[in-house]
This record gives structure tokens, sequence and C-alpha cells, in this order.
């Protein structure tokens, strides 16, 4: 029996799961993804900042999720903030259950993720910068097409320390060319 991996963008439904993701997530695995723990907000503050991100017109949204389902059932998010919509974003990677991680899913995730952010906020250039530490993204994005650009010492989000990330890019030239969109 094969795994059916879908992606969707995010509904009501799926703000509890997401949240839960952030606030019972092991504090070792999030350290390991470069979140700094002091500055996750407080669930309350997180669900209200996802439900008004799921009413939002594209052109509005300061952040946009694709929840990611394996045989149906949510089992991941990707999302993009720091939109210039018809510009820019930069792009974010979560698969929320270990035994969904280091098998090839998120590589199809993300190709299965690129026609919402390119399609739906008008980008041209899609960043994205994980921290250097963490293979797996890194692997991921040279896997679908992103171009690396530099690695470089930021502090890359909102619940982030200051780390060294690895900046990768794709043009919607290239997602047009790669995907035949």
């Amino acid at each position: 029996m094969s795994t059916q991996l879908d992606v969707r963008e995010i509904t009501i439904e799926d703000i509890q799961p997401l949240a839960d993701y952030w606030t019972k997530s092991d504090p070792g695995f999030l350290v390991s993804m470069g979140v700094d723990l002091s500055k996750l907000p407080a669930r309350s503050d997180l669900v209200e900042m996802l439900e008004q991100q799921v009413t939002q017109d594209y052109s509005e949204k300061k952040s946009y999720a694709v929840i990611w389902l394996v045989d149906g059932k949510p089992a991941g998010h990707s999302n993009i903030n720091k939109i210039l919509f018809g510009e820019e974003a930069y792009m974010h990677l979560h698969l929320w259950n270990s035994s969904n991680r280091k098998i090839g899913f998120g590589s199809e995730f993300v190709k299965k993720s690129l026609p919402y952010f390119f399609g739906n906020c008008k980008l041209k250039l899609l960043y994205c910068e994980p921290y250097a530490l963490n293979p797996a993204p890194n692997k991921t994005l040279e896997k679908v097409g992103f171009d690396f650009v530099k690695q470089y010492r930021t502090i890359p989000g909102s619940l982030n320390f200051e780390q060294e990330v690895m900046q990768w890019v794709m043009s919607a030239e290239k997602f047009a060319q790669l995907y035949s969109v």
C-alpha cells in the first residue's frame, strides 16, 4: 500500500493541531530547528494569529500556511511570512511527527506547496533560511531545485535565536520551468 501525500490550504480545523505542534513539541526538537523557546507565543496568541490568517485576502496576509497530509491526515505544514505580495516571501517547513521525517516526504510536500505560494501570493522570489545545523531542510531545498545563495548569521524569524542559516531561493521563472506551470 502506497502512502498518499497531499497539500491544502489551512482551515479553522487545522489551528488546534498546528498550535499543538508549537506548544507540545519536545523542547530539544524545537531548539534543534533554531527556535528560541523564550520567544514562543502563548497558545491563545498563536491561535488568534492563525484564525486571522485563515480569513484574510492573500494580498493582506502577513503569514500564509498550507497543511501537509499523509493518507488524508494532517501531518505538518509549510508557511510563508515576511510576505511582500507580488514580490517575495520566506518559507518554513514543519513535519509534526518524527515518524514522517527523514523518509522523503519533505521533498514531495515542498513540491506540492510551491504552487500555492507562487500562485496565490504572486511571488517573484521565494526564500528559505533553515538553520545551518539542521541538515534535513537544506537537503530538501537543494533536491527540489532551490538555489543556494549564502550561509550567514542572523535571526531568521520571530521565534528564532541568532544562528547560522543557509539561504536558498527559487524564482518564479525557475519554478515554472521545473514544475511546468
